[in-house]
């Protein structure tokens, strides 16, 4: 039976300045997805297709980094994100490894908004066979939200100030 787990994480976050012009900045989709991101993480495979090495995980006594391919679809006021592919590397030969990511980012006359699912669905890896499935699930699922409230806090930093450059390069 595959483990699963999941974890989800809200914004709203407020801009004082400039945020009529958020539309237009999240249209700058390389710009965006590079100031969600880590940069030197990130490789563009292709228009609004990229791939994410996330920082090594530590899960018990193994090391896991997962490389996840990313799509971003821009819309009207709106940035998308979701997971396309995954990788695991650190666990060996996992056939049954998925990872879903669904995110939105939102321009709104008062900031931003946005919402990130993010689920893994596993068997459990030989290593870990003699922890109950309930521990590495409630383990899975602290891990998950710890990645994107670090997502959230780089919106909250990187993405901001990447913004504040971005309205100073366009009035200059």
């Amino acid at each position: 039976m595959p483990l699963a787990f999941r974890a989800c994480q809200q914004l709203q976050l407020p801009v004082d300045s400039n945020a009529d012009r958020l539309p237009t900045y999240l249209n700058q989709e390389d710009r965006v997805v590079g100031a969600l991101l880590d940069p030197s993480q990130l490789e563009p495979l292709g228009p609004g297709h990229y791939r994410y090495t996330v920082t090594k995980l530590q899960v018990f006594q193994l090391q896991i980094q997962p490389v996840v391919e990313i799509v971003a679809i821009t819309k009207p006021q709106t940035i998308l994100l979701e997971a396309r592919d995954c990788e695991l590397e650190g666990l060996g030969i996992v056939d049954d490894f998925r990872l879903t990511l669904e995110s939105h980012l939102e321009a709104t006359a008062t900031g931003l908004e946005g919402e990130a699912r993010l689920s893994v669905s596993v068997s459990q890896p030989p290593l870990l066979r003699l922890i109950p499935a309930a521990v590495l699930e409630a383990t899975g699922r602290t891990l998950l939200a710890g990645i994107l409230l670090s997502i959230k806090n780089r919106v909250g930093q990187q993405l901001l100030a990447d913004f504040e450059a971005w309205c100073l390069e366009a009035a200059g």
